[in-house]
């Protein structure tokens, strides 16, 4: 029998947005609402985008009970319960299989840089604490160690590990990945510059940074493709490159933060280490911003 997928389409890496005192729960809501009525398709809440390295324990915990919430059944809410401490994990995981998410995303543990057998055990342990399907997070950039395609072989043939965000870039890596596994796991691109290539491979949607600031445009994006239009689809997804690029100028989500800060939707906070974006990449991020007329 055909496993549902989680989503298809564009789940929004959602940013946590932030005041001096903590989490901003109004313009959080006043996100969440505008996502779903632009027609983006799931939410990941609490995840790299939503800096969940500087949420404590009991902000992570209240931001993803919010989202649920908030969202009211209306689409996938996947909470980001990853962590470099396995246990951690373990413990975010069955919180948020507990109050309802419809998903968890996993990153790979960070800094410890693990084998491809400690991902396979790690990944196991948290798969196996879930009572919600489990996404598996690779990007090797942020977190040292890749999912080789072997690896993702092995833990596909886990009953509750269902999709991968794949954001290593690598190309040839992923199309390895979609011939071993394309078949057993949804695969989704955590690169929106990648959107439509790994649409063109089998991948289900992406998992965006862009749609926080384009809700509306991204989903178009991936509904044209899945309607026929690959055409359409790749014109959009040329035209929207010059943003993309802009938001990824700098490290996420330094400059998507900027964006919907210029834009009256947020107050432009980050938590340390990161720091407000910087010049010259503000202006050209507010020029591209300008050119699409989002601003």
């Amino acid at each position: 029998m055909e496993q549902k997928h989680i989503f298809q389409g564009v789940a929004t890496a959602l940013v946590t947005p932030m005041k001096e005192d903590g989490v901003d729960y109004e313009a959080l809501g006043r996100m969440i609402d505008w996502q779903i009525a632009s027609g983006i398709n799931a939410l990941v809440v609490c995840a790299t985008t939503g800096e969940a390295p500087t949420l404590t324990d009991n902000e992570h915990c209240k931001v993803l009970e919010f989202a649920i919430q908030r969202s009211g059944h209306r689409i996938p809410i996947i909470a980001g319960t990853g962590s470099n401490d396995t246990g951690h994990a373990i413990m975010m995981t069955q919180f948020a299989c507990a109050i309802g998410a419809d998903a968890v995303l996993c990153v790979t543990p960070y800094y410890n840089r693990p084998t491809q057998s400690g991902l396979i055990a790690s990944f196991t342990a948290i798969a196996d604490a879930a009572t919600a399907p489990v996404i598996l997070y690779n990007v090797p950039s942020r977190t040292g160690t890749n999912i080789e395609p072997e690896t993702y072989q092995q833990l596909a043939e886990h009953p509750n590990i269902r999709a991968v965000k794949e954001a290593s870039g690598r190309l040839p890596k992923i199309m390895e990945t979609f011939r071993r596994v394309g078949d057993k796991l949804d695969i989704y691109s955590g690169n929106d510059d990648q959107i439509l290539p790994l649409l063109a491979l089998g991948g289900k949607g992406v998992i965006s940074v862009l749609s926080n600031v384009m809700p509306a445009r991204t989903a178009e994006l991936c509904r044209r493709f899945f309607d026929g239009d690959v055409a359409g689809a790749a014109k959009l997804q040329l035209e929207l490159l010059p943003l993309i690029q802009a938001l990824f100028s700098q490290t996420s989500p330094i400059p998507v933060k900027a964006a919907l800060a210029r834009m009256g939707m947020i107050e432009e906070r980050l938590r340390l280490p990161l720091t407000p974006m910087e010049e010259p990449f503000r202006s050209k991020l507010y020029a591209r911003m300008a050119e699409l007329g989002l601003i």
